[in-house]
């Protein structure tokens, strides 16, 4: 089953972090549609949050028509996602995984990582144009 999770250093709003990991789990293929989220008194059980917090996450998945609710049952994606093959995926990652850990090495702060990430999309756009 899906768990949710909060990183309270992160200065983004607990709602917006909840919406933010389906968004994720979609794209990554980890949620398909018709799965169901936890329930509103399970999720704010379990991160010790309120639960109109919970419930403001999943209205506004709703409004993105990522989910929606079904009366007595719970909330259930109803968007579809064509994620990256499982194997692409796993190799992307990878690597990916292998550039973090050289720049971890050479003493690359996060916030420096994600500018760097940052700065050479920006970049790989600007040449497609």
């Amino acid at each position: 089953m899906f768990r949710f999770r909060l990183d309270g250093s992160s200065g983004v709003p607990p709602y917006l972090q909840l919406v933010h990991q389906v968004r994720q789990a979609l794209l990554l293929g980890y949620l398909q549609e018709g799965d169901r989220l936890p329930t509103v008194k399970d999720v704010a059980a379990d991160l010790v949050i309120n639960p109109n917090t919970v419930v403001k996450a999943y209205r506004q998945l709703e409004h993105e028509g990522l989910a929606g609710g079904r009366p007595g049952q719970g909330t259930f994606i109803t968007a579809t996602s064509s994620p990256v093959p499982s194997q692409t995926q796993q190799d992307l990652r990878a690597s990916l995984e292998a550039w973090l850990r050289a720049a971890e090495e050479a003493g690359m702060s996060d916030e420096t990582v994600t500018a760097l990430i940052a700065a050479a999309r920006h970049d790989m756009r600007k040449e497609r144009v």
